[in-house]
């Protein structure tokens, strides 16, 4: 079973869940495809073994506790954050409402709860903010992925695409008419080198995030029944 789903994973790393099949499996391991079914009864139950496995890469047992929520709720953003640009496949998997209930999946959740815990807030709200930061950190590397999946698909790197588009652009936009459009997308185009910054739009949100979340600490702190 271990070989079936290292395999696997290492299929959907390199070339995405759409190629992931049985099959596939089978001939990276160089067996039958019915031998791999007398380990896992289908493809949707091999994706949640693998689910589980990768999760447990974001689970860090042992590692050093920062002192502070704020340090440790940014390194679950972080190690999240990583674990989808390792496994880009693990965005396509529903992985909130229903996820496969793993060993791995249940000590990933209890883990990052740790980070705010003990901190003022309900256990309902301890787990709103850890859908938060988990929430902006997918989105964050979703378009990430998209964006590096892009200049693979085309061949063209964000400079050339925009190069080659330049003179549709200078057909349609009206510097003159859109004044604010034109001033902002040439500041965030320089500071970007590009139209959008997938890593600056994680930062950049991460630190709001936090911001929010300080900002109901405080709170919770400053009612009576808290002190």
């Amino acid at each position: 079973m271990e070989d079936v789903v290292r395999a696997a994973i290492a299929v959907a790393d390199a070339e995405g869940l759409g190629a992931l099949s049985m099959r596939r499996v089978a001939e990276e391991l160089g067996i039958s495809t019915m031998s791999v079914y007398t380990h896992v009864p289908g493809k949707a139950e091999l994706i949640d073994v693998m689910l589980d496995r990768v999760m447990g890469e974001a689970v860090v047992e042992g590692e050093p506790e920062a002192r502070g929520w704020r340090e440790r709720l940014e390194g679950v953003a972080r190690r999240n954050w990583d674990l989808f640009h390792h496994h880009p496949w693990v965005l396509q998997v529903a992985v909130t409402s229903r996820p496969p209930l793993g060993p791995n999946v249940v000590a990933k959740y209890d883990r990052e709860l740790r980070a705010v815990d003990g901190i003022g807030l309900t256990e309902v709200e301890m787990d709103s903010v850890l859908t938060l930061v988990l929430e902006h950190t997918q989105g964050a590397a979703r378009r990430s992925v998209e964006a590096k999946q892009g200049v693979r698909g085309t061949g063209k790197t964000d400079d050339e695409w925009w190069a080659a588009n330049a003179p549709l652009l200078e057909k349609v936009f009206d510097a003159e008419r859109y004044p604010t459009a034109a001033r902002v997308g040439a500041a965030a185009g320089a500071a970007y080198q590009a139209a959008h910054s997938p890593e600056h739009a994680f930062e950049f949100g991460l630190r709001r995030v936090l911001d929010g979340v300080e900002a109901l600490v405080r709170e919770r702190l400053a009612l009576p029944h808290s002190r």
